[in-house]
C-alpha cells in the first residue's frame, strides 16, 4: 500500500468516525486530528473502535442519571451461611472432586493490579509471596493447578485476566519461566475492559492529543471480559461447567476447593450459578465488604456504607450479627456468567462511580493539565454485583487462617508480613493436625518456620497422608516441605 492510498483510508475512517462521535457528542476527540502523525491517528481510531463509544455514551449517561445507594437500615438482614464443616462434608466433597475430575473445572485468576503499594515494579502477580522460597503469586497457584492435575489426571484450564498496563509483561513473566511448567494451552490470558474517564458534562477526556483517557472496569468487569475475550466459548468448547473465581492478591487461596465447589453444585441454598466465600470479621470497623439480604437477594455491602448501627449490632452472645465478611472468592457456573453477559440482557451490574484527578489535554490551548483537585468521574464494577443476579446464592464461611492471608499494603495489616504470619500458622496447624510435633516458646508460638508447597499437600488431609512427613521438628530452623 502507498503512503497515498493509506493516507486516503485513514480520511475515509475519520469521516467516518466523526459522524459517530458527533451523533454522540463526543465529536470533540477528534479535535488534534489535523495535528496527528498516520500512526497516531491510527492509534487513536483503534482506541475508539475498541471502546465502543455510543455503548459507552450510553454507561455514562445511565451513571450520570442514577445513584446507587445503599437500603434503608430497616432492610437489611444478615446473611445465612454454610458452617465450615456442614453436614455430609465428605459425600458433599466427594461430589466436588468429581467435577474437577470430569474437566468440568476451571480457575479463574483477576489479576490485573500492578505492584507499586507493594513498592514492586511489576504485575502484582510476579511479587514474591511465600516466606521462605519468595515464590511469586502466580508460581503459587501453578503448583496447586500442576497437583490437583496429577490428582484428577488430567490438565486443569487456568483463566487469567491482566489489564491493559500489566498484559504485556504478565505474559512476558510467564514466558520467562516457562508457564512454570504448565501446558501453555491451557493458559488463557486477556485483559479486561475500560470504560473512559469524563467530567461533569458527560464528555470524555484525552489522555494525549491521540489517546482517550481511560481506566480498567474493575473486577466486576471479568464477567464482560470472559465473555469479549471469547473465553466463554472456549469453556463450552472444553467441557467447563463452573469457574472458580479468586484474586492474584491471596496466596493461601485454594485454587478449587473440591468441598465448596460440591456445596455450590448440590446445596439447596445454591441455585449452582453463583456462591462466595466468607470469613467471620475481626471487628465491626474491618474494612471489607458484608454479606447481606436485602429483597429476598443475597448481596455484599460495602463497609462504608453498612449503616453503622447495623456494623455494630451484637447478639445475645455478644457477637456481631453482620459478621460475614466478604474475600472474593467465589464459584460461579458458565451458563450464569453467559446469561448475564449475553447482548440481550443490558447492563445487569451497576455502575460505581468516583471522582478522580485524571490529566487531560486542555481542547482550547492543547496543553496537557495536571489537576490538584478532582476533576473527573471513573466508573468500575464490582464482582459482588453480580451475586443478587442469581436464584439463590450461598454463602459458606472459610477460616481466616486457611484461606485469607492477601498481600495488599506495604507494611502493617494485609501486607507481606502479615500474610507470611498466616501461612506460618497455616503449616504448623496442618502439621499438628497430622500428628507432627511443632517446639513452640514459653508464650506458645511456634519456635520454627515451616513452608508447605503444593507438591507436598494442598490441605491438612493430603498433609495427613504424606508418610514423608518429619514427626518432630527443631526449634529455630527453616523447613520447607
Amino acid at each position: 500500500m502507498t503512503s497515498a492510498s493509506r493516507e486516503d483510508d485513514l480520511a475515509e475512517c475519520v469521516t467516518t468516525i466523526r459522524a459517530m462521535l458527533t451523533e454522540c457528542g463526543q465529536e470533540h476527540l477528534l479535535a488534534f486530528a489535523d495535528e496527528l502523525t498516520p500512526d497516531e491517528l491510527k492509534q487513536l481510531i483503534e482506541q475508539v473502535e475498541s471502546i465502543d463509544v455510543p455503548n459507552a455514551v450510553r454507561l455514562v449517561e445511565k451513571a450520570r442519571t442514577t445513584s446507587i445507594e445503599p437500603p434503608p437500615s430497616d432492610q437489611i438482614r444478615p446473611a445465612s451461611f454454610v458452617s465450615r464443616v456442614p453436614d455430609h462434608a465428605e459425600s458433599i466433597r466427594a461430589a466436588g472432586q468429581a467435577l474437577i475430575d470430569e474437566g468440568k473445572v476451571a480457575a479463574f485468576t483477576v489479576a490485573g493490579g500492578q505492584g507499586t503499594r507493594l513498592g514492586w515494579n511489576g504485575p502484582k502477580g510476579t511479587f514474591p509471596a511465600t516466606p521462605l522460597t519468595g515464590k511469586p503469586l502466580f508460581r503459587v497457584f501453578a503448583e496447586q493447578l500442576a497437583a490437583h492435575a496429577r490428582r484428577s489426571g488430567h490438565s486443569i484450564p487456568w483463566y487469567i485476566m491482566t489489564s491493559p498496563i500489566n498484559d504485556a509483561d504478565t505474559r512476558a513473566f510467564f514466558r520467562d519461566n516457562n508457564w512454570f511448567g504448565l501446558d501453555r494451552t491451557d493458559v488463557f490470558m486477556f485483559p479486561q475492559g475500560v470504560l473512559p474517564s469524563f467530567d461533569e458534562e458527560g464528555r470524555f477526556l484525552l489522555a494525549s492529543k491521540s489517546e482517550i483517557a481511560v481506566n480498567p472496569d474493575g473486577h466486576g468487569g471479568a464477567l464482560r471480559a470472559l465473555r469479549a475475550s471469547g473465553a466463554v466459548e472456549d469453556m463450552r468448547a472444553r467441557g467447563i461447567e463452573q469457574i472458580s473465581y479468586f484474586q492474584v492478591d491471596n496466596p493461601t487461596v485454594q485454587v478449587l476447593d473440591p468441598l465448596f465447589i460440591g456445596l455450590h453444585a448440590t446445596n439447596p441454598e445454591s441455585s449452582g450459578e453463583m456462591s462466595s466465600k466468607m470469613v467471620r470479621k475481626r471487628d465491626a470497623g474491618e474494612k471489607v465488604g458484608v454479606f447481606c439480604v436485602t429483597d429476598d437477594r443475597t448481596c455484599v455491602i460495602e463497609y462504608s456504607d453498612l449503616p453503622g448501627e447495623l456494623a455494630d449490632a451484637v447478639d445475645e452472645q455478644g457477637e456481631l450479627k453482620f459478621v460475614a465478611g466478604s474475600i472474593a472468592i467465589h464459584v460461579l457456573s458458565v451458563d450464569f456468567v453467559d446469561r448475564v453477559t449475553s447482548e440481550g440482557s443490558g447492563l445487569a451490574m451497576p455502575l460505581h462511580k468516583a471522582s478522580k484527578k485524571v490529566p487531560h489535554v486542555d481542547l482550547d490551548s492543547g496543553q496537557l493539565i495536571k489537576p490538584k483537585t478532582p476533576n473527573a468521574t471513573k466508573l468500575e464494577m464490582f464482582i459482588f454485583d453480580a451475586i443478587p443476579l442469581a436464584d439463590r446464592s450461598m454463602v459458606y464461611e472459610t477460616d481466616r487462617v486457611e484461606e485469607f492471608a492477601p498481600i495488599k499494603n506495604a507494611e502493617g495489616e494485609d501486607s507481606a508480613d502479615s500474610s507470611h504470619q498466616l501461612q506460618y500458622q497455616r503449616a504448623t496447624r496442618w502439621i499438628e493436625g497430622a500428628g507432627g510435633r511443632i517446639p513452640r516458646t514459653e508464650d506458645g508460638q511456634p519456635s520454627c518456620h515451616v513452608e508447605i508447597t503444593a507438591s507436598t499437600a494442598l490441605d491438612e488431609r493430603d498433609l495427613a497422608a504424606n508418610t514423608k512427613l518429619p514427626k518432630s521438628f527443631v526449634a529455630g530452623q527453616q523447613y520447607i516441605l
